[in-house]
């Protein structure tokens, strides 16, 4: 059993993680609802309830990281879930619009902590033989989330109302409390750095100016900004009609097949960075079918779970890039503090702005949307390893380098 537990650990840390995940999309998959319970709120206003709790990690994101090494990673993991279960229930109360985006903002700091321990303790605790498929597992928390939110979560609208599925939110995070409480190993105490605005810049500078630890999370702003964004919003352009279902339910799941079949695969072949852009890569390509495509439903949803696949790719590699570029546990802690900052930036502002290029544009501005990011993140991630490889001239670079 003893030889289980490291496996055991990691699906559960994976788990808990789903928790996190559905502090977004618990509002995304109940959009139309929301717009019911707030008709005085334009589109993008609504659109700014789901991402607002990515205002924390746009702050703080990087500090987070120093913090939760500081506090260690199991006390804040409990503490984390524990307000955020608090926080659910209270948005389950049915304040007013301007309450909601403040319990919104405020659980944005207990989604933050999660994101940046868990995955830290997911590759502390898997040898190294198993990292790639263990961080493959936990990148899917976001897709798994959104794919069981998009299965259950109508029925218990429709059963027990809104407040019903964050309730059943806070819950789950309660239970997630406890079972971290008992798994994880006590935490080694450890040191807190002093905040000053001096130090804050300094840690800042110091993080994206390293390409390693700052090179994830560059690429996977250019993922958040759209991923999230087009869960939220794809489904709605076939609002009542039976494409709607199948999109919000089967695109998160072809996103978790891709990465745990095509990513694990591919990244026991060429470093991580490299799978990242590939998915981007091919994402262009499956954007343009989408647009080419509009006026014709069933090549439309095809070409939908093209682009979730390929971010799929994208999302598991870029946390594989974390430690692949990071043996250590402090930077490792340091590059995931910047992947919650710079992910936290594009699902704050992914949503609103998608739903403005639709407005303007329609299917082209969709289209737009995908093709401009994706072509940003391969340009970074080549201007990164380019960065890499000047930083250690005349020296070979270990392949995931």
């Amino acid at each position: 059993m003893a030889r289980f537990r490291p496996l055991l650990v990691i699906v559960m840390i994976w788990a808990v993680s789903l928790g996190a995940a559905a502090q977004f999309g618990k509002l995304a998959v109940m959009f139309d609802q929301l717009a019911l319970a707030y008709p005085a709120q334009p589109a993008p206003m609504l659109g700014l309830a789901v991402s607002a709790v990515g205002f924390a990690g746009l702050v703080l994101g990087t500090t987070a990281g120093l913090f939760v090494s500081g506090l260690g990673y199991r006390r804040v993991m409990v503490l984390a879930l524990c307000a955020g279960a608090g926080l659910s229930f209270a948005q389950s109360l049915g304040p007013g619009f301007r309450l909601l985006l403040a319990l919104r903002v405020l659980e944005g700091f207990a989604h933050l902590a999660i994101v940046v321990a868990a995955p830290v303790l997911t590759a502390q605790v898997a040898s190294p033989r198993m990292q790639a498929a263990a961080m493959t597992l936990y990148s899917s928390f976001f897709s798994v989330s959104f794919m069981v939110l998009g299965l259950v979560g109508p029925g218990l609208v429709a059963r027990f109302g809104v407040a019903g599925l964050l309730q059943g939110h806070a819950a789950y995070l309660l239970v997630g409390a406890a079972v971290m409480a008992a798994v994880l190993p006590r935490d080694v105490p450890g040191r807190l750095p002093v905040l000053s605005l001096r130090g804050l810049w300094r840690d800042h500078v110091a993080i994206y100016a390293s390409p390693y630890e700052a090179a994830p999370a560059m690429g996977f702003v250019c993922y958040t900004i759209t991923y999230v964004a087009f869960l939220t919003l794809m489904p709605q352009q076939f609002l009542g009609r039976p494409e709607q279902t199948t999109l919000a339910v089967f695109m998160p799941l072809v996103s978790v097949v891709v990465s745990m079949t095509l990513g694990i695969w591919a990244m026991q072949r060429v470093p991580a960075v490299r799978v990242v852009q590939g998915g981007f890569a091919a994402t262009v390509l499956f954007a343009g079918l989408l647009w080419l495509f509009w006026d014709r439903p069933s090549l439309v949803v095809i070409a939908a779970f093209g682009v979730a696949g390929c971010m799929g790719l994208v999302q598991s590699a870029s946390f594989a890039a974390v430690a692949q570029l990071n043996p250590l546990a402090e930077t490792r802690a340091r590059a995931a503090g910047a992947i919650a900052q710079l992910g936290n930036v594009g699902t704050t502002l992914g949503t609103p702005l998608l739903i403005w290029l639709i407005v303007q544009g329609g299917p082209t501005g969709l289209a737009l949307f995908l093709i401009v990011f994706s072509l940003l993140g391969v340009a970074v991630h080549a201007l990164q390893a380019r960065r890499r490889i000047s930083a250690e001239p005349g020296r070979p670079l270990p392949p995931n380098r």
